[in-house]
């Protein structure tokens, strides 16, 4: 078997496509064989070491943890799923692997997918629209009727919260480029502002604010935030934990293997209101350049890079 690794933590420049021998199974995991896998940016960040304590310093490491494929093998004590079953998912973060031909997850982490979604398609899912999922569910709160602002709506993770929150039955303003308004409000979101906007002119207008880009100040989601309302960042940093545990309507996510959360996001792919756009297609032997070339790129990606074998 194949798949991409690395034998020290770095830049694009240490992956190598190599020969590996699939681990059996164990006891609540699924071997399964890969037909897709999609680029998350965390991939690269995994790769260049940022989460060393998670993921420690036994080398090589595998690549990729966003995937689709045909159950291979079931380890014991798994209880919903058969070998042959076709199923999406995510590797964990420390075992990851998903950049191969075959690739070891937990059950926890995946879900059978539904027939009318390409492995494609359901590659991409997994991991941004599961943590917008927990992001407007577990931490927002959101209930229909009610308003959602996403700061980087057209990114991997606020796309799949736009959908998810229309879906819902809420309303959705964001922010985006100003060369991508039309396509955000093809998606639904309105108001829409660019990134340096005032959130004076938005003052206390949303019961849920997400930042989805990582950008977004503080002091500009409080402005934005009804009283009684909450603010999500997706992007954990030991100072925000400690700001999450002050009193007031900030949250940290840190994003979990949840069934029922999987579960809910295949359910809304299957009935088509949730897609995520692909940039680009390429197969595994090719697939280091093209995973160089997207992480290099420094401006909007316009869709997932998916990987296929």
């Amino acid at each position: 078997m194949k798949r991409i690794q690395y034998h020290e933590y770095g830049g694009p420049e240490v992956m190598r496509l190599e020969d590996f021998e699939p681990a059996r199974p164990g006891s609540g995991e699924v071997l399964v064989r890969v037909r897709a896998a999609a680029v998350n940016p965390m991939d690269a960040g995994i790769r260049r070491g940022r989460l060393k304590m998670v993921t420690g310093r036994k080398f090589p490491r595998a690549l990729g943890h966003d995937f689709s494929g045909v159950v291979e093998a079931v380890g014991d004590g798994v209880t919903r799923f058969r070998v042959g079953d076709e199923v999406l998912g995510g590797a964990s973060i420390k075992g990851a692997g998903a950049f191969a031909e075959m690739v070891v997850a937990e059950e926890k982490g995946v879900a059978k997918k539904p027939a009318n979604v390409s492995w494609e398609e359901a590659a991409a899912l997994p991991t941004p629209a599961v943590t917008a999922y927990q992001a407007l569910v577990d931490k927002g709160r959101l209930k229909a009727g009610q308003f959602v602002f996403v700061a980087g709506a057209l990114g991997g993770v606020g796309r799949s919260a736009v959908q998810l929150a229309l879906m819902m039955g809420a309303s959705v303003g964001g922010s985006c480029r100003g060369t991508a308004v039309q396509e955000a409000r093809d998606l639904g979101i309105s108001p829409i502002v660019e990134f340096d906007f005032d959130p004076a002119k938005l003052a206390r207008r949303f019961d849920v604010v997400l930042d989805a880009s990582g950008k977004l100040p503080l002091a500009s989601a409080k402005t934005l935030v009804k009283p009684g309302g909450h603010i999500v960042d997706i992007h954990p940093a030991p100072a925000k934990f400690a700001r999450a545990a002050l009193p007031g309507p900030y949250e940290v996510l840190v994003t979990k293997a949840v069934p029922a959360d999987l579960e809910q996001v295949v359910r809304a792919a299957e009935k088509g209101a949730l897609r995520m756009p692909i940039a680009g297609i390429v197969p595994l032997g090719e697939a280091i350049p093209a995973l160089t070339e997207y992480e290099r790129r420094t401006g909007p990606k316009h869709g997932k890079l998916i990987i296929t074998t």
